[in-house]
């Protein structure tokens, strides 16, 4: 969005004038006319205190303003002409200035006023590093009052490598929503951008937002969740869970959103179609499926697709008789169909079954027979189905490489698992999770998370999504001997941060207190984060309840019981 408050060309322009045909018409001092202008020979115009004919400068009514003011300098008048050839009237120096002393108070009122609006830090530097603008936003993150920073270099402040604005205005670097800590206890998030003026670089511009107590707050989150999973794995050795779909990690709204769809399917016994990118977790959402609606003890019997031979997949899907071909097992073989009798039978890539089987799949599913290879006797197929692809189904289907009538028989219903990349506020729960995990397989105490690994894997696009983050965060702990992750052991190369080499590990811990019960203590830190989202939305308990990922009667009703 641009706003301009240039006035237009024809804004500036002064019209009391009088064209005349020719110069050798007499002009009475007596007359009242501002301006006489002539074109007959060249543009010119009648200087009174002269008594004379000038030449002037004629530019058409279109011209940009670039272009007219370098003329200012060998033309007191400038003519503008019409598109016709007429004359639309004049352009005076002393006028032009006053047009222009007027717009750059205007954009400054402007800019004063959006300034004062927003509650973002806002710095700006000129080329040579001299502050311009210091917000209040500003001096409630760093401490200076805007008349002891503005008008003096920024680096007599900080020092030139906690300064982003620097880097920018050296080289043209742009930032966008990047974590930065400027000083050792404030961690901001910065948009960072240079300013041109004819393609060269005359000063730089960064806001800033403080995120220093979501930062805490992250670490508190740490400290409870490997609490909690302690607690959850004893309980577990203890008693079943009683909702499969718990072991699905993640708070966010399409997670969330998710789950509830699949909740829904498992009222019923038809096919199961579960989309997503590979390592989404297709396969824990099919487990969780077939231990809501069987019954205790049902098989679930997965197959992977694109892992078998075509040549063995008939014999691995019906199984066979003895003797039904060389080398196979004299006692025959129960295919995977009929291991997953009374149960359910996961297939997993389905996309990379042949297509000579996809024919013999859908005869099975609408005909609930089949025969094993080599067999005569026709066995009757009780099992549900649950299907999962990283593919695009509907494409391959287009393209004659997935039978259509296999496809809709079992896209009756389909769950489409969002990738990590599409919920990002899960990354901090994922990793919390995982890092406890390794942490108590290869007995390796964590003394803390570094705010820069938490950063590089929030800022990391995560292609394999969970089943990456899961490899990345079991490859820190195997590196982290002494109890501390480092940065260098992570499996990608992070995005550049300003001071690499200051890992500032969380020390504020949670005090736990054994007399109060696990219920209590979580309500506590409960309250706090929704305090300070409520502080964060201004009051607005809608906006805090959308952040949450909550409704906002349950805000209410949490409010109410925390004492809020």
């Amino acid at each position: 969005m641009m706003f301009s408050y240039l006035p237009s060309l024809h804004e500036w322009m002064e019209t009391d004038f009088l064209l005349l045909t020719t110069k050798d018409e007499p002009i009475l001092k007596e007359d009242s006319r501002n301006m006489f202008l002539a074109l007959c020979d060249e543009p010119s115009y009648f200087d009174r205190s002269k008594r004379s004919w000038i030449p002037c400068a004629a530019i058409n009514e279109n011209e940009s303003v670039e272009k007219i003011l370098p003329l200012f300098k060998e033309n007191n008048i400038i003519i503008v002409k019409q598109q016709d050839g007429g004359i639309a009237g004049y352009l005076s120096a002393y006028n032009v200035i006053q047009h222009l002393f007027h717009a750059l108070q205007y954009g400054e009122v402007f800019f004063k006023t959006i300034l004062n609006t927003i509650d973002a830090s806002v710095t700006a530097i000129d080329k040579d590093g001299i502050v311009k603008v210091w917000t209040e936003g500003a001096e409630r993150i760093f401490s200076y009052k805007q008349n002891e920073i503005v008008g003096k270099p920024i680096t007599d402040f900080f020092t030139i490598d906690h300064l982003e604005i620097m880097q920018t205005l050296k080289t043209g670097k742009t930032l966008n929503k990047h974590h930065h800590q400027p000083h050792e206890d404030v961690t901001v998030l910065i948009n960072s951008a240079p300013v041109y003026l004819h393609d060269e670089i005359v000063g730089a511009v960064v806001s800033e937002t403080d995120i220093t107590r979501q930062v805490r707050l992250n670490q508190e989150l740490f400290n409870v969740s490997a609490k909690m999973l302690q607690l959850e794995e004893k309980v577990s050795k203890l008693s079943p869970s009683k909702d499969p779909f718990q072991m699905i990690r993640g708070s966010s709204k399409a997670i969330k959103e998710t789950i509830e769809r699949a909740k829904k399917v498992c009222t019923t016994e038809v096919p199961v179609l579960i989309l997503g990118e590979s390592g989404v977790g297709k396969e824990l959402f099919a487990k969780a499926i077939h231990e809501t609606r069987e019954a205790a003890g049902s098989p679930f019997i997965p197959i992977n697709c694109g892992a078998i031979p075509a040549s063995l997949f008939e014999s691995e899907l019906f199984g066979y008789e003895k003797g039904a071909f060389s080398g196979a097992d004299t006692r025959g073989k129960k295919g995977k169909i009929e291991l997953a009798r009374g149960g359910t039978l996961f297939l997993d890539e389905i996309g990379e079954m042949p297509l000579d089987m996809q024919v013999k799949l859908l005869r099975v599913l609408q005909e609930k027979k089949y025969f094993a290879v080599g067999g005569t006797k026709e066995i009757d197929a009780d099992f549900r189905i649950i299907a999962a692809t990283n593919k695009n189904i509907e494409k391959m289907v287009s393209e004659n490489k997935f039978r259509e009538d296999l496809y809709y028989r079992l896209n009756i219903v389909n769950i489409q698992v969002p990738p990590l990349r599409k919920r990002y506020e899960d990354v901090i729960e994922l990793s919390h999770y995982f890092f406890y995990e390794f942490s108590v397989r290869y007995n390796r105490p964590l003394h803390g998370i570094s705010q820069n690994i938490m950063q590089d894997l929030l800022a990391y696009d995560w292609p394999g999504n969970i089943r990456e983050l899961r490899n990345a965060i079991e490859r820190l702990v195997v590196f982290a001997t002494d109890g501390h992750i480092k940065r260098e052991d992570l499996p990608f190369t992070p995005e550049p941060q300003i001071s690499p080499e200051s890992s500032l590990y969380f020390e504020e811990k949670i005090t736990v207190d054994p007399s109060l019960t696990l219920s209590k203590q979580l309500g506590h830190y409960e309250k706090k984060i929704i305090l300070e989202t409520l502080k964060k939305q201004n009051g607005n308990k809608q906006a805090a309840a959308t952040q949450l990922g909550i409704t906002r009667a349950t805000l209410y009703n949490r409010m109410k019981k925390l004492g809020i």
